[in-house]
């Protein structure tokens, strides 16, 4: 059996793997595929037609990646996005809310769809539905794609795809950014019953039907393998960082300045404030490090729970714990910078089905992290392998507030390991590595050679 094309820890992505050249100053790329394409210069670019409710000008993670993602395949590819209307505009960008425009050589067919508050599940459903109802339309009456790549926002996305492979006779990618309806069940949205085993079954089946799945860690590969997916035509391909766009700013860092931090410890949660982050753990560990008068919890972003974990820190009396909003991309150098220990947390339960894109911004601006999570998975081996940071039992606040004290008194070693997390994001994460990759994979479908489109370069 062919192996799947993996970023193995421990080994760097060569970006000449794809024929990239990179444009100074640009933070993004440029990419020639002399060797699948006989003559870019007379012959059209492939087509290649993403699906995902976010995307630009949206905060969330999945869409700043989709984005950064289409841009850079631009050169190579006619991109098209169907998106939907975004969550979060922290830089207020102006937009085309319905209809299509094109930004940085995207063409994004922007689609409306209700959106509820994503506090209940009926809001959230409602939302995702909307999405797939109308985006199903645009993409029907979309150009013949080449490609089709669907992502997980909304989950029942992949089985779009495969109307769309039908109808378009095209490949199709299913791009996983978590793995449903399995992270669903073990976070409790949904009952373990007939209805979850059918979805399931249906689900897994378009992940087996489709020409290639792309996961984002070895631990979601063996989640798939182990339900009857194909190995060979699963790659895993980690997320990746801008390592332009996020580096270290410690010093006369402007997010401690504004916001009175300054002469402070700062233990940072940034990202999706939702229902998988198990939060209220980071504010019991607040709770018990009340009195450690230089030591700050700051909680950056929103989500489903950003009301409730307010709400709990008011009860408990947390002067030592902020909230932020979303930050503007421009600006996460220093916000992410802002922290002395970035702190992560992957449940037990779902760690086979996603791994936290949060952490190669937090590399990049070279900050330690502190991980609650089982000790098996991926994003603990490569903490501790690339000694990063520190690992801690899920579900444990002592061990949390225990291990923060220690950071605390141990500057040195942090900064320490702060230089090896920059290093580390530059040398396998950085955004040029990863998506000359992806790039790479299209073209191999393009040419209709399955054969060819997991083997090792």
């Amino acid at each position: 059996m062919r192996e799947a094309v993996a970023v193995r820890r421990g080994a760097p992505i060569a970006p000449s793997d794809a024929g990239i050249s990179s444009t100074p100053g640009t933070g993004t790329s440029r990419y020639s595929f002399e060797s699948w394409m006989s003559d870019p210069t007379e012959e059209p670019k492939p087509r290649v037609l993403f699906l995902n409710r976010s995307y630009w000008p949206d905060a969330e993670a999945t869409g700043q990646l989709l984005t950064e993602l289409c841009e850079d395949l631009a050169d190579a590819f006619d991109v098209s996005v169907v998106a939907g209307q975004p969550n979060q505009n922290p830089s207020n960008a102006s937009f085309r809310r319905v209809g299509v425009e094109v930004r940085r050589g995207v063409r994004i067919h922007r689609v409306p769809h209700f959106r509820w508050s994503k506090a209940t599940l009926a809001g959230r459903a409602v939302n995702l539905a909307s999405y797939l109802a109308t985006s199903s339309i645009r993409a029907f009456f979309a150009k013949r794609p080449d490609v089709v790549v669907v992502e997980t926002d909304p989950p029942l996305l992949c089985f779009l795809g495969l109307a769309l492979r039908f109808r378009f006779g095209a490949r199709l990618v299913v791009y996983l950014q978590d793995i449903y309806p399995d992270v669903a069940l073990r976070l409790g949205k949904l009952p373990d019953g007939w209805i979850y085993r059918r979805l399931r079954r249906a689900m897994h089946g378009a992940y087996r039907r489709a020409d290639l799945v792309v996961v984002l860690s070895e631990d979601m590969r063996d989640l798939l393998t182990s339900s009857g997916a194909p190995g060979d035509r699963i790659a895993v391909l980690p997320n990746w960082v801008d390592t332009k766009l996020v580096y270290p700013a410690k010093s006369e860092n402007a997010f401690r300045r504004r916001h009175g931090l300054e002469d402070k410890f700062v233990v940072m949660y940034s990202g999706n404030l939702g229902l998988s982050q198990r939060l209220e753990h980071f504010l019991e560990a607040a709770r018990l490090l009340a009195d450690v008068d230089d030591v700050r919890f700051a909680l950056v972003g929103d989500g489903a729970t950003k009301g409730a974990l307010q709400r709990r820190a008011d009860e408990l009396g947390l002067t030592n714990v902020q909230f932020f909003g979303y930050q503007p991309q421009s600006e996460l150098a220093q916000s992410l910078s802002a922290a002395d220990l970035h702190y992560l947390v992957l449940d037990p339960a779902i760690a086979g089905c996603l791994m936290p894109s949060k952490v190669y911004g937090i590399l990049a601006s070279g900050t330690p992290m502190l991980a609650a999570a089982p000790s098996w998975c991926e994003l603990a081996q490569t903490i501790r392998d690339a000694d990063v940071g520190f690992v801690v039992d899920f579900g444990d606040p002592g061990a949390i507030a225990e291990r923060i004290e220690w950071a605390q008194r141990n500057r040195g070693r942090l900064e320490e390991m702060g230089r090896r997390a920059r290093r580390l994001a530059e040398e396998q994460f950085d955004r040029p590595h990863i998506t000359s990759r992806f790039a790479e994979l299209l073209g191999r479908l393009v040419r209709r050679d399955p054969a060819a489109v997991l083997a090792a370069p």
